[in-house]
C-alpha cells in the first residue's frame, strides 16, 4: 500500500472526536493492508518504530528534523524554524515548506505522477535512521530524512515529520487497535487481548492475526526478554472489607514506595522492565548484579519493587530519590549516592513453565526456592491472615517502617496479566473522614494562567480512567501545589500532547482552553471526594446526572512518569473512596452512598 493512503487515514483519525469512528477507519485500513506491512503500519500509527522495551529511538531532535526539511524543500533552516514556531507543529511546518517547493518546480503529486513510496519503504527508511550510530551518524540521519521528505507529498511529509519528533497527535490507544484488529480479521477480542497481555506488541500481533488468525494467538507464550502486562490492584479502606472481598483470608505484604520492576533472567543476562514496559536495565546495574548472584534459575520472570536506600543508615528512601537513576550519563554516580534494594513478591515464569495460572501460594513457594536472600535482594515481607485485627497491626507496622501500606492478595489467585481485579487490594491510609490518600490522575486539558502565571498554564483538567469503556472521565480542575518551576515544566511536558479538540477517549463537561491527548499522569491529593454536576467521573452512579469531584485538589509535586495513562486511578476506585468517607456512611439523605 502506498504511504499516501495511510496518510489519508491518519488525517481522518485526527479530525474525528468519536472513538467508534476511529475504530471503523482502522478496520478499513487493516483489511486493505498486506500481512507483510500491517505491523509497520501499526507501529507508525502508535508513534513507535518498535515496542517500548526494545528502546529503539530515532535519535532525531527538532534541530535535525528542521535541517532535513530545509534540505528537502530548498528553504533555509531559519525559515523552517520560523514556520515551526508560528504553527507549533513540525508536521505543518514540513507541509507548508514542501508545498512551496512544489509550486516552484515541475514536480507534481497530482494525477499522472509515478507511484509514491509504500508504507514499507517509509518505515524501513525511518528504521535506518534509528539504527544509524557512531561517527558521522548525524549527517547520515539528515541525509536519509531529507531524501525521504523529498519523495513525499506535503500531506505525507506532515505525518512523517510529526512521527520523527514524537508528536504524531493521533492519540490512538492500544485498546483501540485491538478492537479494530479483532473486527478486521474476525478473531475473538478476548483471545487478542489475552495475547496482548502476554506479548504487548501490537505490530507483532497484527501481523500474526493477518497471517494466521485466532490459531496464531493461541501459541503466544511468555518469553524471557519480552515483558508481560502487569497485574494491577483495586483499593479498599478497611481490613474488614478486604478480608470479605478475598474470602476471609489474605496474603498481606508490605507496599513499598519504590519502582515496580519486572525482572527477566535468561542465558543472555538480566533485563529489568518498568510497569510501562520500558527497559530500565541501564538504570540499575547494581540490581542486575545482585539478581545474578541471588537467583538460581536459568530462565525466570520475577516481579518486585526497587527501593532507594540511605547508604549511611540503611533506611528506605522515598520513590523520588530513584529518579536520579534515570539520568543515563550519571548512573554510576547515582548508584553510589542512591543504592537500591530489590524486594521480590512474585514469580511468573520459571525454566520453561508459565506460572501465571498457578495459585499465588504456589508461586510464592517457587520464588523462595530460587532466591537466596541477601542484603540487596529479599522477598517482600508478607504474612497470611484471616483476622482483621492482625491485618491492622501488620498495616500499622508497615506504616511505621516507612511503607505506603499493604497489598492484600488472595492466596489462591492466579496472576491476571493486565487486569485490575479484586484478587489484589491496596490497603493504604484511612480516608474515611477525609481524603488523606493520593490519587493518580491524567491531564486532559489546561486553562491559561493569569498574572504571574501569564504565558503558562495556570490550572489543569484531570481525569480518572475507566478500563471498561477505555475512556478518561474528568474529576477535578487543579491549580494548587505547582511551583513556578513546575508550571514551566508542565508547559513543556504537555506540548507533545496538545491537540485542537477534545480527545475521543475523554469525557468532559468542562471546556478548557487547551485539550491534550491523555499522556501525563500527576499525583493529586484533596480534602474530600464530593458530588459535582461539572464532572463526568461516575456520572449517575450516586445521583442522576451528577458525577464525582475532588474538593480542594492539590498537586503533590510527584510526576507519575512510571505510570501510563491507563494505569491511573480508576473511576471505580474513586467511587469506592467516595462511599468509604465517613460523612457518606452516616448521612441518610440523598447524598448517602447507595
Amino acid at each position: 500500500m502506498e504511504f499516501s493512503e495511510l496518510a489519508k487515514v491518519l488525517a481522518s483519525i485526527e479530525s474525528t472526536t468519536q472513538r467508534t469512528t476511529m475504530v471503523r477507519l482502522l478496520v478499513g485500513l487493516f483489511k486493505k493492508l498486506e500481512p507483510a506491512e500491517i505491523d509497520k503500519a501499526i507501529y507508525i500509527i502508535l508513534g513507535d518504530l518498535r515496542p517500548p522495551w526494545e528502546g529503539l529511538e530515532l535519535g532525531v531532535g527538532e534541530k535535525l528534523c528542521i535541517r532535513a526539511i530545509a534540505r528537502a524543500s530548498g528553504a533555509k533552516a531559519d525559515e523552517i524554524e520560523e514556520l515551526y514556531k508560528k504553527t507549533g507543529d513540525m508536521g505543518e511546518a514540513a507541509r507548508r515548506a514542501l508545498s512551496r517547493r512544489q509550486a516552484q518546480t515541475l514536480l507534481a503529486f497530482a494525477g499522472g505522477r509515478k507511484a509514491g513510496l509504500s508504507i514499507s519503504q517509509v518505515y524501513d527508511t525511518l528504521f535506518k535512521v534509528a539504527k544509524a550510530s557512531g561517527e558521522g551518524s548525524q549527517d547520515l540521519k539528515i541525509s536519509l530524512l531529507s531524501s525521504l521528505f523529498s519523495q513525499l507529498s506535503p500531506d505525507e511529509a506532515k505525518y512523517v515529520a510529526r512521527f520523527v519528533v514524537g508528536r504524531l497527535r493521533l492519540g490512538v490507544a492500544d485498546m483501540t487497535v485491538i478492537d479494530a484488529l479483532a473486527e478486521a480479521f474476525g478473531v475473538p477480542e478476548e483471545a487478542l487481548e489475552r495475547a496482548y497481555n502476554v506479548r504487548p506488541d501490537l505490530g507483532f500481533l497484527g501481523k500474526l492475526v493477518a497471517e494466521r488468525g485466532a490459531a496464531g494467538l493461541a501459541e503466544v507464550r511468555i518469553t524471557p526478554g519480552v515483558p508481560v502486562m502487569p497485574m494491577l490492584a483495586q483499593r479498599l479502606s478497611t481490613s474488614r472489607e478486604i478480608l470479605a472481598k478475598l474470602g476471609g483470608a489474605a496474603i498481606c505484604e508490605y507496599k513499598y514506595d519504590g519502582e515496580r520492576a519486572q525482572i527477566h533472567v535468561s542465558p543472555d543476562g538480566v533485563a529489568i522492565y518498568s510497569r510501562r514496559l520500558e527497559n530500565i536495565t541501564h538504570a540499575y546495574p547494581d540490581v542486575v548484579e545482585s539478581v545474578r548472584k541471588s537467583v538460581s534459575a536459568r530462565e525466570a520472570v520475577l516481579e518486585g519493587e526497587i527501593v532507594a536506600v540511605d547508604p549511611d543508615t540503611g533506611d528506605l528512601l522515598p520513590f523520588q530519590e530513584l529518579m536520579h537513576r534515570k539520568r543515563k550519563h550519571e548512573v554510576e554516580e547515582a548508584v553510589k549516592e542512591y543504592p537500591a534494594k530489590l524486594n521480590l513478591f512474585d514469580l511468573l515464569y520459571l525454566d520453561g513453565e508459565d506460572l501465571t495460572d498457578k495459585p499465588l501460594m504456589y508461586r510464592r513457594l517457587k520464588l523462595s526456592e530460587i532466591v537466596e536472600e541477601g542484603e540487596d535482594v529479599v522477598i517482600a515481607k508478607w504474612a497470611l491472615f484471616d483476622d482483621e485485627e492482625k491485618v491492622d497491626v501488620f498495616f500499622h507496622e508497615a506504616i511505621s517502617m516507612g511503607m505506603e501500606g499493604l497489598v492484600c492478595k488472595s492466596p489462591t489467585s492466579v496472576y491476571e496479566m493486565g487486569a485490575r481485579g479484586w484478587n489484589w487490594i491496596k490497603y493504604k491510609r484511612d480516608y474515611r473522614s477525609e481524603m488523606s490518600d493520593t490519587v493518580d490522575l491524567v491531564v486532559v486539558g489546561a486553562f491559561y494562567g493569569r498574572g504571574k502565571r501569564a504565558g503558562l498554564y495556570g490550572a489543569f483538567l484531570t481525569a480518572a480512567y475507566d478500563p471498561k469503556t477505555d475512556t478518561f472521565y474528568t474529576v477535578c480542575k487543579v491549580g494548587s501545589g505547582f511551583t513556578d518551576a513546575d508550571l514551566k515544566k508542565m508547559y513543556q511536558m504537555l506540548e507533545p500532547y496538545k491537540i485542537d479538540h477534545r480527545h475521543p477517549r475523554v469525557s468532559s463537561r468542562m471546556e478548557p482552553d487547551v485539550w491534550f491527548t491523555p499522556g501525563v499522569v500527576l499525583e493529586i491529593i484533596g480534602a474530600e471526594i464530593t458530588l459535582s454536576p461539572l464532572h463526568t467521573c461516575c456520572l449517575g452512579a450516586v445521583r442522576p446526572d451528577v458525577g464525582l469531584a475532588i474538593r480542594f485538589p492539590r498537586f503533590t509535586g510527584r510526576y507519575r512518569t512510571d505510570k501510563s495513562p491507563e494505569e491511573a486511578t480508576t473511576v471505580d476506585e474513586l467511587l469506592e473512596m467516595y462511599k468509604s468517607q465517613k460523612k457518606v456512611k452516616v448521612e441518610q439523605g440523598p447524598e448517602a452512598a447507595p
